[in-house]
């Protein structure tokens, strides 16, 4: 706990507390980064689980990959920023730890998902598995955003 009463007390965390611009503006890098991994993930997970079906499955999970990727890096800084300023506080919220697990649970999801397809033939339809990640993936990635959502109310 003493950690993370320092991170709160840190320079960049004081001004991003008093900043009337900084912390709405981080807020909405957060949402706006969230926005496009939640749609970039639901679209490959989709696709995999066949839906459209006119775009070639290779170029576009290969785009939506680097997007989704992005996207994550995009939300991991900003959720950062946002954790410290009220770190004390978000660490002992069950919603919190739940939204964690849950990240955790989608990148292990990710890389169960990569290791099925880096091994699947080119032009090969999706194994169960694979669909099965996709489910998942789609499961998880909705459950983390509702737990973000509900750190705001708890």
């Amino acid at each position: 706990m003493e950690l993370l009463a320092g991170v709160e007390q840190h320079a960049l965390v004081r001004l991003l507390k008093a900043s009337f611009y900084a912390y709405p503006v981080v807020n909405a890098l957060h949402i706006a980064s969230i926005g496009v991994l939640f749609a970039s993930v639901w679209l490959v997970d989709l696709r995999i689980l066949g839906a459209l079906r006119t775009l070639p499955e290779q170029p576009f999970l290969r785009v939506l990959r680097w997007v989704a990727l992005g996207a994550f890096a995009g939300a991991a800084i900003t959720g950062l920023a946002l954790f410290s300023v009220r770190a004390t506080e978000y660490i002992g919220l069950p919603v919190f730890l739940a939204k964690m697990c849950l990240i955790l649970l989608g990148g292990l999801n990710l890389a169960l998902f990569a290791a099925l397809d880096a091994g699947r033939p080119a032009g090969r339809a999706p194994s169960a598995a694979m669909r099965l990640t996709a489910v998942l993936s789609a499961t998880l990635w909705t459950a983390a955003l509702f737990a973000g959502r509900f750190i705001g109310f708890a």
